[in-house]
């Protein structure tokens, strides 16, 4: 089950169901199958808090996985500051809506197993953002 939440902010505006569906198949592409998903949508402030209380990291971020995985089935929470999705989405100049959907399924491919922080992971963390946007 995958549900969304916001605190302190307005919820954006995502087809919930369609959203779900996407995010199944992309767990399917890698074999897994999609267990308890939690969204929370907040605002920069409430993610600098999450990011120092349980990583120790003084720095804001546009998403923090909580992984609770076990065997092929993918659980976890995953926070996500929208000030930080619409301060990229126009850094990179895309749109609002893309960057969002592509910080929501960042969160789904790191509990794929895919991770973005040694050498060429970004790369790889990209090609696999881009190849699931695809899928929407």
């Amino acid at each position: 089950m995958i549900t969304y939440n916001a605190e302190g902010v307005k919820m954006p505006k995502i087809k919930r169901r369609d959203t779900t569906a996407w995010i199944k198949a992309v767990a399917a592409s890698y074999g897994r199958r999609v267990g308890e998903i939690g969204y929370m949508f907040v605002d920069d402030e409430k993610i600098l808090e999450v990011n120092r209380e349980y990583l120790g990291h003084d720095y804001y971020t546009d998403i923090i996985t909580f992984d609770y995985d076990e065997g092929d089935v993918i659980s976890g929470d995953l926070v996500i500051s929208l000030d930080t999705v619409r301060t990229n989405a126009s850094q990179f100049g895309k749109s609002y809506e893309e960057e969002l959907h592509r910080v929501i399924i960042h969160g789904i491919l790191h509990l794929c197993g895919i991770n973005d922080k040694g050498p060429g992971e970004r790369e790889k963390m990209e090609a696999a953002e881009n190849k699931a946007l695809e899928l929407l």
